[in-house]
This record gives structure tokens, C-alpha cells and sequence, in this order.
């Protein structure tokens, strides 16, 4: 029986397990109640509560914007409709770069006051104090490398990443680096297919790719990407698997016309 079954709620423990069995882990962004209880019930196995929220919530070219207090909000909202599914937490910007305690400060809140199941940070050797920290209180971690949202100005583009020796090498380092200290998984993005197989294989934690390619042990991508709420955004890892941008917009100028043209509300849909 798979562990995908077996599991009523998912663990950290179970995304281990389900690696172990070779079953492919399903990841999907959220910031709300009534999106997170639709993905929860469909059989989603993480739910990550992305900072990608200044992005499709909030309207920001990059994810540096948003705060903690806001993060803590869009989780809160999440947690409540999370039946089955792991919820992970991104800490944001400015949140625990550069200071260990901080970071743990940041980390704590959003566990005590989300009832989050793990917070998830960008880098490697470079947070490796903030992750120590994190750990020590009893706080799961996920990793994040490759391509770092939070570091769109350092890299100065959206494009690959390690498709170099010298970086790729630094990847597999940070990744072995993350697993050695205790984070429970890893998401690899936007890098050569090869070189995140090859990282999946190294280590004996879980590998959530996007953009990563299908050698990795489970995918992510950002619900409004997927279901084609967005539709400016199309990079090449992206499957849309809707398009509710024009499902959406057709509803919405349906219902003006029936307002203005008197046919809603009908006598039926009266008291």
C-alpha cells in the first residue's frame, strides 16, 4: 500500500517515507482559507505558504515586500484549512539573513502563532547559523536553493542557475550541507535537470523541484500559475492545468450584463 494512503496526516516523517518508496510528493502554494481547504481535500501532500504571496496577492514584482506579519496572516488563514497536508512556511526577507537570532525569533512566531508544521529558508552555507538555530528549539526546516527569489538582485535575473561547474558544485556542497545539519527536505529551483537529479540522489532527504526537472523527488509550483489565474507568467517548467484568468472574466462580465440588463436577480432569486 502506498504511503500516500496510508498517511491521515502528513508528516515530515511520511514525505521520508514516501522517498524511500520512490511515491512522488505533490507540493502547491496557498495563502487562503478557501483556496487551502480546496487543494487540502484534493489530496495535495504539502502546501506551502509562499512568499510568492507579494507576488500574486499583493501585486510586487519580487517577493522582497512582504513581511512577517503579513506572512503570519496568509498561514493562519492556510492552517486552519490544512486537514492532511504539511504546511510549510516561507520566512521572509530581512527575516533571518544575517542574524542567527533573529531568524529564530521569526521562526518561533510563525510556529506559535500559524500552527504551522515548518518554516522553509533560502541558501546554504551562508544561513547555515540560522538554520543551526532554528533546529536547536525544535523548529522543522526546508531548504531552498538554486534560484533565490530573495536574491533576485544579487543575481540580476530569472535565469537558470548552476549551469556552471563552479556554481553547480556549490549547489551539491549546499545541499549536503543542509542535510548534515538536520533539514528535512529541499527545494531545488530552476537548474539543469541533471545536476538536481543528481543532488536528489546524494541526499536522503526529500527533493521538491520547480523548474527542476523530473528526476527529483516531488514538484511545487504556485497554485495561480497552475490554474492560469495568472496569465502574464509562462516560463518553460510551467504546466497550466486551467485558465481560470478567462473562466473568470467571462463569469464576472456575464454577471454585469445580467445587472445591467435587469435579468439579475429573477423572481426566483428573490424573497
Amino acid at each position: 500500500m502506498s504511503v500516500y494512503r496510508e498517511a491521515r496526516k502528513v508528516t515530515t516523517h511520511v514525505l521520508q517515507a514516501m522517498k524511500l518508496k520512490g511515491e512522488k510528493i505533490a507540493m502547491l502554494t496557498a495563502y487562503d482559507y478557501s483556496m487551502a481547504k480546496i487543494i487540502d481535500a484534493s489530496g495535495i501532500d504539502v502546501i506551502l505558504v509562499g512568499d510568492s504571496a507579494a507576488n500574486v496577492m499583493a501585486g510586487f514584482d519580487t517577493t522582497l515586500p512582504i513581511t512577517l506579519d503579513e506572512m503570519i496572516y496568509h498561514a493562519k488563514s492556510v492552517v486552519r484549512a490544512a486537514a492532511r497536508a504539511l504546511v510549510v512556511v516561507d520566512l521572509p526577507f530581512g527575516s533571518y539573513q544575517g542574524n542567527s537570532k533573529e531568524a529564530l525569533i521569526s521562526a518561533i512566531r510563525i510556529m506559535k502563532e500559524t500552527g504551522a508544521h515548518a518554516i522553509k529558508l533560502e541558501g546554504g552555507e551562508e544561513v547555515r547559523e540560522s538554520v543551526v538555530r532554528i533546529l536547536s528549539a525544535g523548529i522543522p526546516v526546508m531548504g531552498h536553493l538554486g534560484l533565490m527569489p530573495q536574491s533576485i538582485h544579487k543575481f540580476g535575473t530569472y535565469v537558470v542557475r548552476a549551469k556552471e561547474e563552479d556554481e553547480a558544485r556549490k549547489l551539491l556542497e549546499d545541499a549536503q550541507l543542509l542535510e548534515s545539519l538536520g533539514c528535512f527536505g529541499l527545494v531545488l529551483e530552476k537548474i539543469p535537470a541533471t545536476l538536481a537529479e543528481t543532488i536528489s540522489k546524494s541526499v536522503k532527504i526529500p527533493v521538491i523541484g520547480i523548474g527542476a526537472g523530473g528526476g527529483v523527488d516531488g514538484q511545487v509550483l504556485v497554485m495561480h500559475d497552475m490554474l492560469g489565474i495568472t496569465h502574464e507568467f509562462s516560463p518553460r517548467f510551467l504546466r497550466r492545468y486551467h485558465n481560470l484568468y478567462e473562466e473568470i472574466s467571462n463569469a464576472v462580465q456575464s454577471y454585469v450584463s445580467d445587472v445591467r440588463s435587469r435579468d439579475f436577480p429573477n423572481e426566483k432569486e428573490q424573497y
